[in-house]
């Protein structure tokens, strides 16, 4: 086809400094009230903007509370979802001490990935009205606003500061600015409305471009942050990795609608011969017969944006998921005779240096990015980035690339599970962003994974390229804390100690006696031993705890049988191992067993009805342990057992002294954990036997481990 001069567009000419939605901060202003105005603004903005995104949702009930699509909960968890985020992750950094609504905090706390641990199950939600999620988000609204303007702040915010959570809560926000915008495209017409300030931009008519492979040099890329960086970054930013990438070639365009119609007419989704294993899978699950948001009329083909139908804009790109986007480029190698396929994520930073981007500035982006432009996609050949068009913006890039930890990857603190669940070679990165990517999505440095049939604003651009596609090395368990308790959990045992978990549900199997063994809840389950012991004998074993990480070796255990880590010897040596669940015996148990990711002192409320709750290593770690206690009664039945373990350490890290429940002076006297627990607990409880010391010892290298003595206390429910 013949090449034009890229067009301009209404919603381009209008964009102006002054209206550009808020870029994300510099971290490192020196002057603090220049700080704090900063965050101000891109705090009101961003909470104001996603607010406004669900003025796109029809005027019922409905519309807030029926489920877009299977696999997600209804749009009201998500307007719920970002504000008590704030709250739970203000809560652990001590910024502040009182929760606004535990209820809102708790059922809105989890459930955002399709992993395991999230509860999909409508039947255990009584969501809330969206006047109510409405009111509780003026609350927060009020509260944020009042530590950014009054909280002690010292320049610069980093990542060990406790202001990193306001700056995670907002960039957390526009990430579900982004995920919850196509949660209401794939909503049913009925349940959504037009509104003018996410109105699309209108297709100009314009032929789609013909593609071409244009060559992009080899060369060295260097991906990864500084943990003293101005900017705020995800965990999985930090850390340094750097690659040779050798010379390829890759479209100059992302791939049309109409250049991916042709792979469509080719019976692509009939024939089987361009699909990978996972992609037949979700091919015979899903019967798809074209891309998802397209929708075939008598009229011709259409295309479903965020709340109408309009006719097909061809020269727009293609958005499918990572499995129709690899089909299609098996397909065209097919076609070709040239290895063609996705790039791999160092392509995609070579192209992207190739081509001499920047991140967005104080301008209006040259790349459909940021809202700068509307709020849909647009032709293929507007934005063009050197040679290329669409490096960046439009729509998110496939790569071959499953996300993995850089060199030097730590977790942070308040919020582990953000990228290690996803380190499961299960979750391939998309890059480049959309039009709707903004804040930290929009950056050089972001690196976003979903799993491979999944659907975002998210598109292709192939390359060619005789190197393979390699994945990163198959993923063994490296963190030394989960390396140590999958060994604690699932390995060897030392110096005569019998297994600590394995004992502990041996102890309480033994004390329920003649009561019935129906359900059990394992809570603060940690890599989940005692969760899979328990369900020897219980007919269904609940697993919570509230590290995602933790419970995704349970998860992981669950779903293939065996689990992977390293344990550090001396130094930098290192042992590999393995452990699986049909050595240990337990395979049988795999039908009784579930997890959950969840906060002891705050349980969603589906959680009861339990003859056993197992409490091992836990009220010494927990924020409110009084409340824990005074309320775990609600939990189980008339006659059923509470088993508490802990060596009562208490750490001011942990649990804020003025919390402790033991370990004290009280009234000048030696107050200890078990005469607390004897306090809180006597009211709904009896306690039965004596007090036992249980051992337990954790390998830290070869010639290290810790031996430690956990008092173990039964509680019988009046």
């Amino acid at each position: 086809m013949t090449q034009h001069a890229p067009l301009s567009h209404p919603a381009q000419i209008a964009a102006s400094p002054a209206t550009l939605f808020a870029r994300t901060p510099n971290l490192a202003e020196p002057d603090t009230s220049l700080l704090r105005a900063s965050l101000r603004n891109y705090f009101i903005e961003t909470f104001d903007r996603y607010e406004s995104l669900f003025d796109c949702l029809a005027e019922d009930d409905a519309a807030w509370v029926t489920k877009p699509i299977a696999l997600r909960h209804p749009l009201i968890f998500y307007f719920g979802h970002t504000a008590t985020f704030f709250v739970n992750k203000l809560m652990l950094t001590r910024m502040i001490d009182t929760r606004i609504d535990q209820h809102m905090e708790s059922i809105f706390a989890v459930g955002v990935d399709e992993m395991s641990w999230d509860d999909l199950d409508d039947s255990h939600y009584d969501w809330p009205g969206a006047a109510r999620v409405r009111a509780y988000r003026n609350q927060v609204r009020a509260l944020v606003l009042g530590l950014i303007d009054h909280a002690p702040l010292q320049s610069p915010i980093h990542w060990q500061s406790p202001w990193w959570a306001i700056i995670m809560g907002i960039e957390h926000e526009r990430i579900h600015l982004e995920t919850s915008s196509v949660l209401i495209r794939q909503h049913a017409l009925r349940h959504v409305r037009a509104v003018a300030e996410w109105a699309p931009r209108p297709d100009d008519g314009r032929p789609a471009p013909e593609n071409t492979l244009l060559p992009v040099p080899a060369g060295v890329v260097r991906i990864g942050k500084s943990f003293d960086g101005p900017q705020y970054g995800w965990d999985n930013e930090y850390g340094a990795h750097e690659a040779q990438v050798e010379p390829f070639e890759a479209s100059r365009y992302l791939v049309s609608n109409h250049e991916f119609l042709a792979f469509v007419e080719a019976g692509g989704y009939r024939n089987q011969r361009d699909w990978t294993e996972e992609g037949r899978k979700w091919l015979a699950y899903s019967q798809a017969e074209h891309p998802t948001f397209w929708v075939k009329k008598t009229q011709g083909w259409f295309l479903r944006l965020m709340t109408e139908e309009v006719p097909m804009p061809w020269s727009w790109p293609v958005e499918v998921n990572y499995l129709e986007a690899k089909a299609f480029c098996n397909w065209k190698a097919a076609e070709t005779g040239q290895p063609v396929r996705l790039p791999t994520e160092d392509e995609w930073y070579r192209l992207y240096d190739h081509t001499g981007r920047t991140d967005p500035g104080a301008s209006p982006c040259d790349a459909n990015l940021h809202l700068d432009h509307g709020a849909s996609s647009c032709p293929v050949d507007e934005y063009a980035h050197g040679e290329f068009f669409d490096v960046v913006g439009n729509v998110w890039q496939w790569t071959e690339t499953p996300t993995y930890p850089f060199d030097g990857f730590d977790v942070h603190p308040i919020y582990d599970d953000f990228t290690t669940p996803t380190f499961d070679g299960q979750h391939n990165l998309i890059k480049g962003g959309s039009w709707i990517s903004c804040g930290n999505e929009a950056v050089r440095a972001s690196r976003y994974a979903f799993r491979r049939h999944f659907f975002q604003h998210a598109g292709l651009r192939y390359v060619v390229s005789h190197a393979p596609a390699e994945a990163p090395a198959a993923y063994y368990e490296t963190d030394r804390l989960l390396s140590e308790y999958a060994e604690f959990h699932y390995g060897d045992t030392y110096f005569d100690v019998p297994n600590f978990p394995r004992t502990l549900a041996q102890l309480a199997i033994q004390a329920m006696g003649e009561h019935p063994c129906r359900l059990a809840l394992d809570l603060g389950c940690a890599s989940g031993r005692a969760t899979f012991e328990l369900a020897r004998t219980f007919e269904r074993v609940t697993g919570v705890d509230f590290s995602a990480r933790f419970i995704n070796q349970g998860v992981q255990l669950m779903q293939s049988g065996q689990l992977r880590y390293t344990l550090t010897d001396e130094g930098d040596l290192v042992s590999y191992k393995t452990r699986t669940l049909a050595e240990l015996n337990l395979r049988d148990t795999l039908p009784r067993v579930e997890f959950f990711q969840g906060d002891a002192c705050n349980l969603k409320p589906q959680f009861t009805g339990y003859d056993l709750v197992l409490a091992a290593n836990l009220i010494d770690r927990l924020y409110d342990p009084a409340r824990f206690l005074d309320t775990i009664h609600e939990r189980i039945v008339a006659g059923g057992l509470l088993v508490i373990a802990s060596p009562y350490t208490w750490l001011e890290e942990h649990t804020p002294h003025s919390a402790w429940i033991g370990g004290i002076k009280k009234d000048g006297e030696s107050w200890t954990t078990l005469d607390g627990l004897h306090a809180h607990l006597s009211p709904h409880f009896t306690p039965v036997g004596e007090p036992l010391d249980v051992p337990f010892v954790i390998r830290e290298t070869r010639r290290k481990f810790q031996h430690t003595l956990s008092q173990l206390t039964l509680w019988r429910r009046h």
